[in-house]
């Protein structure tokens, strides 16, 4: 009976290695996807450490692929040193999924704050120019998030760049993709996008930093199981006496 147990930890520990390998390169893509999305937005929030959370999960996922490895070896080879190795790794990553879940929810709940602090500034340094690192910022989120202005398109009349074209115009980005010919003048304000762009760009924001922490719990759950698997195979090793014949008699063998 007590052999049976065992064999099915194993079978669940091999299992586990071959999802581990799976999630390491689902964290990699995550945390680069954090990187790239932040990076279109990175002009609306000043604090660095809002990407931390992602840098981890990249170097857990990056960690993910030796656990794997040596998971599989302790588990094949019956390896008492190398399935106790195995699950200290695991329970290292365990803990740091745990301090990315708790980081994920300090930085989301600054992300209003930092963007709030951010935009109108960013706004006030809109030229109009592709050359200008906040002019295609604005551009790049107003187009791909269909708003125009901070909070509706009429905040554009107090930027500068309003003031000094003198055209009573917004940006073509505030123009909706269904209307043609549109200018972005203000005498048709049914052309531009209604919506202010601060609420959508904080939503986003959060949103991506949502899928860092439902990762990290999700892979952490199952990090937990891989280390009861690990400690249930060590356990009735050490105390099944009809177990350490049968590996004694298969390395003679």
């Amino acid at each position: 009976m007590g052999q049976c147990g065992i064999t099915s930890s194993k079978t669940v520990l091999v299992f586990l290695n071959l999802i581990f390998w799976a999630a390491a390169g689902i964290l990699c893509y995550i945390g680069a996807y954090v990187f790239i999305t932040y990076d279109d937005y990175d002009h609306f929030f000043e604090d660095v450490y809002t990407l931390i959370p992602a840098v981890i999960i990249i170097a857990v996922g990056t960690l993910l692929f030796i656990i794997g490895l040596i998971g599989c070896c302790a588990t094949i080879r019956e390896s008492s040193c190398g399935l106790a190795t195995f699950a200290a790794i695991l329970l290292l990553v365990f803990i740091t999924e745990c301090v990315v879940v708790v980081l994920g929810y300090i930085y989301r709940a600054k992300v209003e704050d930092e963007v709030n602090h951010s935009i109108q500034k960013v706004y006030d340094e809109y030229n109009g120019t592709n050359t200008d690192a906040p002019s295609r910022a604005i551009d790049y989120v107003q187009r791909q998030l269909h708003c125009c202005g901070i909070h509706n398109y009429s905040d554009w009349r107090n930027t500068r760049w309003f003031k000094e074209s003198k055209n009573n115009s917004v940006p073509v980005s505030c123009c909706q993709p269904s209307i043609t010919n549109c200018t972005g003048t203000l005498a048709r304000p049914g052309d531009l996008y209604q919506e202010g762009c601060e609420a959508l760009v904080v939503k986003k924001l959060k949103e991506i930093m949502m899928y860092v922490i439902w990762a990290a719990l999700t892979f952490a759950s199952i990090q937990m199981l891989g280390m009861l698997c690990a400690c249930v195979v060590l356990c009735r090793r050490s105390h099944d006496p009809a177990y350490e014949l049968l590996v004694t008699t298969n390395s003679y063998a």
